[in-house]
């Protein structure tokens, strides 16, 4: 079991930044990639962003806008999120998988309980 708390969400207006993060707990050991999602009232999860190892990946979106880095020491994932818009409202969930490195939320296996975010225009 992995257990994930995420913090560092809040209301923002549009251009702020906020930095979420994400840290793990339990068997971390066991984690391959971190993922950072989004859903929208009435929208299904979407892809942010992931990491595995040093490599990072960010949906088309957020790409030159967020950065995901890492805390190795403090099992933690950060999400840095510059330049926001209205449309990034969501809560924001992080996410691990044991052997996946893609952008198909069903293939994460352990979810945190979601942090808002909202960018007020």
């Amino acid at each position: 079991q992995v257990q994930l708390v995420e913090s560092g969400g809040g209301l923002v207006q549009a251009g702020g930044s906020l930095r979420l993060s994400c840290t793990a707990s339990g068997r971390t050991f066991s984690i391959y990639t971190m993922g950072w999602f989004r859903q929208a009232p009435g929208k299904e999860r979407e892809f942010v962003g992931s990491i595995r190892a040093y490599y990072a990946d960010y949906a088309d979106s957020v790409k030159g806008r967020f950065t995901i880095s890492r805390d190795n020491a403090k099992n933690t994932v950060y999400l840095q999120m510059n330049s926001l818009k209205p449309e990034d409202t969501a809560v924001y969930y992080c996410g691990t998988s044991q052997d996946y490195s893609g952008r198909d939320y069903d293939r994460y296996n352990y979810w945190g309980q979601g942090t808002q975010v909202t960018v007020s225009s």
